[in-house]
């Protein structure tokens, strides 16, 4: 976490203590979670282990199985070159943060919403930027 992102990070840990863990071939039904432990790692207080959660990861890797198939669950959905998966996931998360606006955000996208940019992106402005920068016809 230092190398990636020095001081500008806050992390911390959270072990889960699960009920009925052993799962069996084919139940996908979640187990109950009976405790969690937290733990204050890097740029943290003590005190401030309470704010530790996953709900943030969780929520972001629903949004990419939901909306980028190749990455849900029993599917084939997917291409074997690395290339095309970062070609991919990249795509996805400048549309999601430039040009989708999510309901809660009343009308701005979350790009805006960070104070990364004022202007509203459609899609034909991303893709023109990414050809502009990245692909040489």
């Amino acid at each position: 976490m230092d190398l990636a992102f020095g001081p500008y990070v806050k992390f911390g840990t959270i072990v889960k203590d699960h009920r009925n863990a052993d799962r069996k071939p084919g139940n996908y039904s979640p187990s109950q979670m009976v405790g969690a432990k937290r733990r204050a790692r890097f740029g943290m207080r003590k005190e401030e282990a309470r704010s530790i959660c996953t709900s943030h990861v969780e929520r972001n890797n629903l949004t990419i199985r939901t909306f980028m198939k190749r990455f849900n669950r029993l599917t084939l959905g997917f291409s074997k070159k690395l290339e095309n998966l970062a070609a991919a996931t990249a795509l996805h998360m400048a549309y999601y943060n430039f040009v989708w606006k999510p309901s809660t955000l009343k009308g701005s996208t979350p790009a805006m919403a960070a104070g990364v940019t004022q202007r509203l992106w459609r899609f034909d402005m991303l893709f023109e930027e990414v050809k502009s920068r990245y692909l040489q016809f």
